[in-house]
This record gives C-alpha cells, structure tokens and sequence, in this order.
C-alpha cells in the first residue's frame, strides 16, 4: 500500500505519513485525515487551491491534463513539481507532498472553526472530511 507523507509547515507540527489507496487523489487523502489541503471547488479541477508540490514520486503519477494544466496556470508560486491535489491520483509509488501556502491559507478561509481554533490556541485540529 502506498504512503502519502504530507511535510511539516506553518499549521502541520510535523511530517505526517498515512496509507493511501491507489486511485485516490492526493485531496482525497488529505480530507480524509483533516491534513490542510483547499479546495474551494470542492475537488472538481475549478480552481487552483489544492495546489502542491509532489517532492518525491512525481514520476508515478498519470500526466496532467490539459485542465489541470490550465488550472495551475492561475496558481501562484508554479514549479516543475506543482500538481493540484484533486487531480494527481496515488500510484504504486509513496508520495512526498509539500502543501503550498496558498493552499494553507484556502484551507483555513474554507474552515473558519479550524482557524479560529488555531488563533485562540496556537493549535492546528485535524478534521477530517469527505468530499464527493
């Protein structure tokens, strides 16, 4: 079973490792455990928040699409490692995802009781949910 390994930032305290299904994206994996990925267009390649970069295991995912690719155009901060979250499915490999700041800062305007959670007590709450 692949590990998807989301890197310690401002909000994750440290690296974290989870299991991952093949075929789930990598907004999928995130959501499911309450790790900060945005996604404002709930996960259907309408916008650009989930934007990550994929630091290790880029090669074992499927090639973007042309909507992925239209859609990172809007991002900011694109590199040759940028995927959006919602679109870049696990594969057999572990993948190593760094979560970009405008991704954090989409996360937490999308969840305004994580944030202010976060502002009264310094502390990140991990809540987990579903998107489809």
């Amino acid at each position: 079973m692949p590990k998807v390994k989301f890197l310690k930032n401002r909000l994750l305290k440290e690296n974290i490792e989870v299991d991952a299904k093949g075929g789930e994206t990598v907004l999928d994996v995130a959501a499911e455990r309450g790790i900060p990925v945005g996604s404002n267009c709930g996960g259907v390649c309408g916008c650009s928040t989930c934007h990550v970069y994929v630091v290790k295991g880029f090669d074992s995912l499927e090639e973007m699409g042309d909507n992925e690719a239209d859609r990172l155009d809007l991002a900011f901060d694109v590199r040759l490692e940028s995927r959006l979250g919602c679109q870049a499915e696990v594969a057999d490999e572990d993948l190593v995802i760094n979560i970009t700041e405008e991704s954090l800062k989409a996360y937490l305007d999308e969840n305004p009781q994580v944030r202010k959670h976060l502002e009264e007590t310094g502390e990140f709450k991990f809540v987990p949910h579903h998107h489809h």
